[in-house]
């Protein structure tokens, strides 16, 4: 029997925190996580860990994991989502290493040219993530090899490259049970832009890694990364084009996000400013690829922000201000929607947070089938009102929560 049946995993996680005589800065630093973040996972605004922080976590505390998790082991797995068909082969993409050998590099431009095609399917794919996972077996070799086998100003553009090609699958890894994995590829990614050489390659390595120490609960490292970017970026801004720009707008917003999570609100609101003077700057319509930073972008980050701040009513307010219509990438504008549903779920709203959902869905399916905060509403949603039982049933086969 579940000795504390109906708690969240957060504050089951302070009822075992507390009854070993430990703080929130002592468990934190006993697991490498910050005092900030042990307190956003007991006051879950976020969500709970994954199953190797929860090992560590729960040898800290001296408990079984079962015991720590209660209920939420009967769903870990459902909420965290599934394992993508593809990912065994991504996977073994990247930790292969290229050896040095007779094979010839392929043209950098016909790597750019499948890049961009990669690009465009993660934006216009409603399968964005199953059309990466066939593409980036092949293209990540093929941009090894190039790093590897061409000299010069060529092997600083194949490193480029290479570090945007590891960014894309960052993109397909996202919401997957691959924690190691997401480290190793981010982290390659910025050593490659590095010795690149090129600040455009350095800020969409530099953006891809933030996400990583953001997402694992590291703010202070998140934030310190993103300000040093931002700094480094700044003095060549005068001749920047539009892609540059938009690059050091969308570090800002970064900012804005990590101080949102450590639940800095002054902060977040301070860091949104300077990014949305930067998105005003760009050319009308524009749109970057990596980041998705442009004007329209900005009116979600506002939705992301207020919800990641626990202001419900302020993200549904700002969502009134943005048509989801305008947002070109279908994933993106998926992924608003979800923030949008997070916002009416945390005013209690049921049947907006479902019919939003529904519209997430209908944007990008594997975005919702995914995310593992679409899912977790859903799940939550399935023990709520009498009157929406139905229809969230619906909502939770077609996410495939249920069978």
């Amino acid at each position: 029997m579940d000795p504390m049946p109906g708690l969240t995993f957060g504050q089951r996680l302070k009822v075992y925190r507390e009854r070993s005589g430990k703080t929130r800065a002592v468990l934190g630093g006993l697991v490498g996580r910050s005092a900030e973040w042990v307190k956003a996972v007991e006051t879950d605004r976020i969500l709970p860990p994954r199953i190797h922080m929860l090992d560590r976590i729960a040898r800290v505390l001296k408990v079984d994991v079962p015991a720590l998790v209660g209920e939420l082991g009967n769903h870990s797995t459902v909420v965290n989502g599934p394992e993508h068909p593809a990912l065994a082969a991504v996977r073994d993409a990247v930790n292969r290493p290229i050896l040095a050998g007779d094979v010839a590099p392929q043209p950098l431009s016909e790597i750019r040219e499948r890049l961009t095609a990669g690009w465009r399917a993660r934006h216009q794919a409603p399968d964005h993530r199953t059309v990466l996972g066939a593409l980036l077996p092949d293209l990540l070799r093929d941009a090894q090899r190039a790093a590897l086998a061409y000299q010069g100003d060529e092997r600083r553009q194949a490193q480029a490259l290479l570090a945007e090609a590891l960014g894309l699958t960052q993109i397909f890894l996202a919401y997957q049970p691959a924690a190691e994995l997401v480290w190793r590829v981010a982290d390659r990614a910025m050593t490659a832009a590095q010795e690149s050489g090129d600040p455009e390659a350095l800020a969409r390595a530099g953006w891809f890694l933030c996400h990583v120490h953001r997402d694992t609960g590291d703010w202070d490292t998140a934030m310190a990364l993103v300000l040093d970017l931002v700094s480094a970026l700044e003095p060549q801004l005068t001749d920047a084009d539009a892609n540059l720009l938009a690059l050091w707008g969308a570090l800002n917003f970064e900012a804005a996000y990590t101080a949102a999570r450590a639940g800095e609100e002054g902060h977040a609101w301070r860091y949104w400013d300077r990014a949305d003077s930067v998105a005003q700057r760009l050319p009308k319509g524009y749109y970057q690829p990596q980041t998705s930073f442009s004007q329209i972008v900005m009116g979600a980050h506002a939705v992301t922000l207020a919800v990641e701040l626990r202001k419900s009513g302020e993200a549904v307010r700002q969502s009134r201000r943005i048509d989801p219509g305008e947002i070109p990438s279908r994933p993106r504008r998926a992924r608003h929607l979800i923030e949008v549903a997070r916002g009416h779920h945390g005013k209690g709203s049921a049947e907006a947070a479902v019919a939003t959902l529904r519209q997430a869905y209908e944007s990008a399916p594997e975005t919702i089938r995914f995310n593992g905060y679409a899912r977790q509403i859903t799940l939550d949603l399935l023990d709520g009102p009498r009157s929406m039982r139905d229809e969230v049933r619906a909502l939770a086969l077609t996410v495939g929560l249920i069978a």
